[in-house]
């Protein structure tokens, strides 16, 4: 059985599987469904249509997917818009907001604060820290890291693999140090370091490892004073 307080406001047609945990005070709009193994805050707010607590699942060509039994958690005062779908096995910390349309895949930690934006992926095994904004249509790749205030412009774009399935590579995302900024349309290749409070330009393409505190613009990217 799953555990819903009188204090909930629950919208039509919304669904609440078996071995559910919810909160007070949590709002839950129209057509949305909890799944199995979703665990709710207190003075959350979900939106119409959107489906929490997915089990991940794949195919031949995809990496394979653990049989675990992690539960999604949501902490307090949690924001998720309309259309959003969000995997079992991650963590949402409190004050987080997730913008409609929104992707969260399994594994991933989202740490307090942070602004995922409308229609932003974020995927698997993937860390993002504290404050961080994950601006409108941004793709944070699997098994990437960002560190506390870290600001990804809209569509950014990110990889986790050298050879694009062509040879056997560890997938690795880039790390991203605290405090960095990378501007619109920027795009980032794996396993790449960018440096505490550097600054990416808009439209760059980074190609290689950024110190700290550095600025770099251009195809391929390089530095500037």
């Amino acid at each position: 059985m799953s555990h819903i307080p009188k204090s909930i406001k629950i919208g039509n047609n919304v669904v609440i599987e078996n071995n559910v945990e919810i909160g007070e005070n949590v709002i839950i709009g129209h057509n949305t469904v909890i799944l199995e193994g979703t665990k709710i805050g207190n003075n959350v707010e979900v939106g119409a249509n959107s489906v929490l607590g997915i089990q991940a699942k794949s195919n031949h060509k995809m990496r394979k997917v653990t049989d675990s039994h992690k539960k999604l958690v949501i902490g307090n005062n949690v924001k998720v818009g309309n259309l959003v779908s969000i995997y079992l096995g991650s963590i949402i910390s409190k004050d987080v907001f997730i913008g409609d349309h929104a992707s969260v895949r399994e594994n991933v930690s989202i740490n307090e604060g942070t602004i995922i934006g409308r229609a932003a992926i974020v995927e698997l095994n993937s860390i993002i820290g504290k404050r961080c904004t994950i601006q409108t249509l941004s793709y944070i790749t699997g098994d990437t890291v960002l560190e506390d205030d870290v600001f990804i412009g809209p569509c950014v774009s990110m990889s986790n693999d050298k050879y694009m399935g062509k040879k056997d590579y560890k997938l690795k995302g880039p790390y991203i140090r605290k405090g960095a900024k990378i501007g619109n349309n920027a795009s980032l290749l794996p396993n790449i370091v960018i440096g505490s409070e550097s600054i990416v330009g808009a439209g760059s393409v980074v190609t290689k490892n950024i110190d700290d505190y550095e600025v770099f613009i251009g195809v391929a990217a390089r530095k500037i004073k």
